[in-house]
């Protein structure tokens, strides 16, 4: 069955609040939100055939975290393995404990891909236009919701399309090209040259995860336009251990937690107050672990200063050892093309590859791709801006969730899902049913997302804005956004109706509450 033959479904389904997307922001939000409202009707619409978004999407050797899991797992479950820096796995069994021992399954409705969602303000709701897939990904129905509010727990990047620029001669190569985020099951490489195109994370996580264990590489190189700084990590954190063990599992989560916060932004101010200094010393470790006689300075000596992109995280320095070892190689170049037996560089030099892995990035897209409409005006995101790092101005009743670029990410959902569930308690007091952030004419704004990365550089246009000064400004840490999100709850930047403020035709007066 097609889409245009897909039946659709006659009856409204009304809800308080629709959570969008059941990944590890999701299934917080949830929580959170259950947890305070225990008799509201909320849901988790989730497009895929499974929970765990990210963690359940990417299948490559080796995927995991690049946090360490006391901070990017929940305040309220402890982190119980051994492993700080956790594969997917290990992150999506989490996950599903979670759901089942706080009963989340029954909220979530799997395979429920919301296509559009329209606000009325005269009813003070969002429709939400919904395809049901079938096991086979067809649709098999189509639906309507309505809910007074909505939570975005969607990411930032598009599921169903990794980034790949074009490349000359592609069609030439003999070999398997892969991207990442579409990782064949059972793929074998085994005993092949492989050429990993990229930097980031992605790539210095399958580097070492192919030259290890049964189905190694013969050999994986590295190929990469621009260095990225690159740091070895305890994969098992010995003072949490002793946490645990001296004060028990839940305070010593807590205990650890509340160190790797103030380590992680220590490390991170340090670095950006000091920027030469941090570089050297990265080049130290790195020159320690490398072996003798290592062109560190062409290999990981970036152009830019540390954190204006996320420092890749190599977990015992595994990403070293393969190098160590001679399974794996960095070559720093250009690609001139592809050609039948692998790539050709700008520098004349040929790369022999049997598969080239094109580790090049994600494409950026919140929502979903869900289209947006406020009282039958279409939104366009590029002309929103950020309020608190959760409410988007000019759209009412919309949360979003997007977590930390220089830090863990669900250090940041656990804050906005409180000031969430704040805010809705103080509607419920004053009576109000709608709420939107107006943001001031002529505001200066710049991108939401103050990363030099290609893809927040490549989606510059198509998503929101930030503000210069607080509440309008993106916190880059959980330190700052603490004393943001558990400041006063509401000030003159958020307007709040209520149905006694709607006149008959629809039209709303918008009530500042401070």
């Amino acid at each position: 069955m097609n889409k245009s033959q897909a039946p659709t479904h006659s009856v409204v389904e009304e809800l308080d609040v629709v959570i969008i997307g059941a990944g590890i922001t999701g299934i917080g939000a949830a929580h959170y939100i259950t947890q305070a409202f225990p008799e509201r009707r909320v849901t988790v619409l989730e497009g895929r055939s499974d929970i765990g978004g990210t963690w359940d999407l990417f299948r490559y050797p080796g995927i995991r975290s690049d946090s360490d899991l006391h901070t990017f797992g929940y305040e309220f479950k402890p982190w119980k393995h051994r492993s700080a820096i956790a594969e997917a796995p290990l992150i999506l069994d989490y996950l599903h404990e979670t759901v089942e021992e706080h009963r989340l399954d029954r909220l979530i409705r799997l395979r429920h891909r919301v296509v559009a969602a329209s606000w009325s303000s005269a009813e003070a709701a969002w429709t939400l236009d919904i395809e049901v897939d079938g096991p086979d990904g067809a649709v098999v129905e189509r639906r309507q919701m309505k809910a007074n509010w909505v939570f975005a727990g969607t990411g930032y990047y598009r599921y169903d399309e990794g980034y790949t620029p074009h490349f000359a001669g592609r069609e030439d190569f003999a070999g398997d090209i892969v991207h990442p985020q579409h990782w064949p099951e059972d793929f074998d490489y085994s005993g092949k040259k492989v050429v990993v195109i990229g930097s980031g994370a992605t790539a210095v996580t399958l580097v070492p995860s192919m030259v290890t264990g049964p189905g190694a590489a013969a050999h994986v190189t590295m190929l990469q336009r621009t260095p990225t700084y690159v740091l070895s990590f305890p994969r098992v954190d010995s003072l949490a251990l002793l946490f645990t063990r001296l004060f028990g599992e839940r305070r010593g989560y807590a205990l650890t937690r509340f160190k790797n916060i103030w380590l992680d932004r220590g490390v991170v101010v340090g670095l950006r107050k000091f920027p030469r200094t941090g570089r050297a010393f990265i080049r130290w470790a790195n020159k320690r672990l490398l072996p003798k006689g290592f062109d560190v300075d062409t290999h990981f000596n970036p152009p830019y200063n540390p954190w204006d992109q996320r420092l890749c995280l190599s977990p015992n320095g595994d990403f070293f050892q393969a190098i160590r070892d001679g399974h794996a190689s960095v070559v720093t170049d250009r690609i001139e093309r592809f050609t039948e037996g692998g790539i050709l560089l700008e520098s004349g030099q040929e790369l022999e590859a049997d598969v080239i892995v094109t580790a090049t990035g994600l494409n950026m897209r919140l929502f979903g791709g869900i289209q947006l409409s406020v009282d039958g005006r279409p939104v366009d995101l590029a002309d929103t801006v950020s309020y608190r790092g959760m409410l988007l101005s000019g759209i009412p009743n919309w949360a979003m969730a997007v977590g930390y670029t220089t830090s863990s990410w669900t250090l940041k959902i656990g804050l906005i899902c409180r000031y969430f569930t704040s805010l809705l308690k103080h509607m419920d007091a004053l009576g109000y049913d709608a709420a939107v952030a107006v943001a001031e004419p002529g505001m200066k704004t710049r991108p939401v997302m103050d990363l030099s990365a290609g893809y927040a550089q490549r989606a510059s246009k198509i998503i929101p804005r930030q503000g210069t000064e607080a509440p309008w400004r993106m916190a880059l840490a959980y330190p700052e956004d603490a004393k943001l999100l558990r400041g006063p709850l509401v000030d003159e930047s958020v307007h709040f109706t209520s149905r006694a403020d709607r006149t008959v035709d629809g039209a709303t007066t918008a009530h500042a509450d401070a």
